[in-house]
């Protein structure tokens, strides 16, 4: 009898066992985020710091530990045992029966969805993950629609070809409000893939940028980067994550704004912020007491020009409307646009001729401003409503711009603001001849990407390994110094399709690429005892 028993226990213990079911809990947020982001050391060791510190990688919101009152209210729940976290999914491991698992979706309102180890669960009992509309790898290509002319225009399109949309960057955005960015279907996939980090208010002192504000001209300039209407419209930065931090009061013109905005980015500093983009500029006040003069704008003397060249200092590339005031009596770009340390960009038609109100540079400023330009007549943006439609202002050439250098530093990581502000600048259509009204004019990024890596491609260690010249216009050549023939030669495109199968021997040393197109491609070079793969550059 006591056999019997026994085996019924044991038999129902293997029963409840195979019941059982694990799977990850993924949350909604984390606490304090913004704080703990803010005193890392307060979340990580100082080690920890420095070493992302010395590689420059971002301290963010994976950083952060899992909220615990989540984790013991999941703890509290009735047939779940939590097993582990995950900082880094924001995920709780718990191991419970299929059904009790299934209802945290219904109960816990800080549960975004759930994936269960067993892959066959997922297919309609588990909450599904949301599913940004994100172009998984090269080799999808982005319909720009609306927005394909002001993308084209700077090459920017070609970056989004290589796969730089901008993943990784962190942008904070500083403008006077972004009502509907929290609802309308234009932000759904930013908002879906969690890309919105966080938002603050420094004007009514609160996190609502969306119903609290008083002007829309947040939502505009942060569609020219971030809208996505499927083949209607696409950003030139959509997969980076952003802050939104308003610091204009659209109700008054004050000196105060320029305390809101040097705190605003005193925060995306702390933030591990990459880029800053502000369509906002400041010369005159409401009580002309304040106000500034013409000769003010000299990049030293407004308190957010004096804050502009600190953040330029800690790091942060601060890109920044030239103006609207070249056809008015003011003429110049205002403040913060006259620091050095800032990006200015100016604002041409879609044909690439000057727009009129786009503010000019003069003798007086010590940089050359503005520093380049890009489509601000007629600019594609999406409005609060979540209709597309088009604006005028250099609010709008500026985070064109700003998402473009986006992907561009994402592709070279290593480059420090001033030389991607550099590469920029020497890209563009009038680099050797700089004037006061398009500045260097308007650039081309993907020249600008292949500059970079062409002066880096060059192995001092491996010279007999070389394709020359390299950027090359179609005529290529293996290095004379090379004396391992035969060697065979494959190339491949951006998306590891195969493009070039050849061989090369010392008596057929020419490779033409002249038929084809512009861009990046991968050289694989074979011997019988050596190999080397190189960047190859067609321009």
């Amino acid at each position: 009898m006591k056999k019997h028993l026994l085996f019924l226990v044991l038999l129902g213990c293997q029963l409840n066992m195979l019941s059982q079911e694990d799977a990850w809990v993924y949350l909604k947020d984390k606490e304090d985020v913004a704080a703990a982001i803010a005193n890392p050391i307060s979340i990580l060791t100082q080690k920890a710091i420095d070493r992302k510190s010395t590689h420059n990688v971002l301290i963010d919101e994976r950083d952060v530990p899992v909220n615990e009152t989540y984790i013991a209210q999941l703890k509290g729940a009735v047939g779940i045992t939590v097993m582990a976290k995950s900082k880094w999914f924001n995920a709780v491991h718990v191991r419970g029966s299929e059904t009790n698992i299934n209802t945290l979706v219904s109960i816990f309102s800080f549960v975004d969805r759930i994936e269960f180890a067993n892959k066959n669960l997922n297919t309609s009992k588990a909450k599904q993950p949301k599913k940004a509309s994100k172009l998984e790898g090269a080799s999808t290509v982005f319909n720009y629609g609306n927005a394909a002319n002001q993308i084209q225009m700077i090459r920017g399109d070609k970056l989004h070809l290589a796969d730089y949309t901008g993943t990784g960057m962190t942008v904070a955005v500083i403008d006077a409000g972004f009502p509907g960015v929290n609802t309308i279907s234009a932000f759904q996939r930013l908002r879906d893939a969690g890309l919105i980090l966080d938002d603050y208010d420094f004007v009514n002192r609160d996190d609502d940028v969306y119903t609290g504000a008083t002007s829309n001209h947040g939502t505009l300039v942060l569609s020219t980067m971030a809208g996505y209407v499927e083949n209607n419209f696409v950003g030139t930065a959509p997969d980076a994550s952003y802050y939104l931090f308003v610091t204009e009061d659209a109700l008054s013109e004050n000196p105060v704004e320029e305390s809101y905005w040097v705190e605003a980015v005193e925060r995306a500093d702390s933030l591990g912020v990459d880029v800053v983009n502000t369509s906002l500029g400041y010369t005159t006040y409401d009580n002309p007491n304040y106000s500034y003069t013409p000769s003010d704008m000299n990049g030293l003397t407004t308190f957010i020009t004096k804050g502009a060249n600190i953040a330029f200092e800690k790091g942060m590339l601060l890109v920044n409307s030239a103006g609207n005031s070249g056809s008015g009596s003011w003429q110049i770009v205002g403040a913060p646009a006259d620091a050095p340390g800032v990006f200015s960009i100016g604002a041409v038609k879609a044909d690439g001729t000057l727009a009129a109100f786009s503010s000019r540079g003069n003798s007086t400023q010590p940089t050359q401003k503005p520093d380049v330009v890009a489509q601000g007549q007629a600019s594609a943006v999406i409005r609060e409503n979540n209709t597309i439609s088009t604006a005028n202002g250099t609010s709008f050439s500026s985070p064109i711009m700003a998402g473009g250098i986006v992907c561009l530093w994402q592709a070279l990581p290593n480059k420090t603001n001033a030389e991607i502000m550099q590469l920029v600048r020497a890209s563009a259509s009038q680099f050797n001849m700089p004037d006061f009204e398009l500045g260097y004019g308007i650039p081309n990024l993907e020249m600008a990407l292949m500059s970079a890596l062409s002066a880096t491609n060059t192995d001092a260690n491996d010279e007999e390994l070389r394709l020359l010249p390299n950027p090359t216009k179609g005529a290529l050549r293996l290095s004379d110094a090379f004396e391992g023939y035969p060697v065979s030669l494959n190339v491949f495109d951006i998306f590891g399709k195969l493009v070039l199968e050849t061989s090369v021997s010392e008596g057929h040393n020419h490779i033409d690429i002249s038929s084809f197109s512009k861009g990046l491609y991968i050289a694989k070079i074979q011997s019988e005892n050596k190999s080397k793969t190189i960047k190859l550059i067609k321009y």
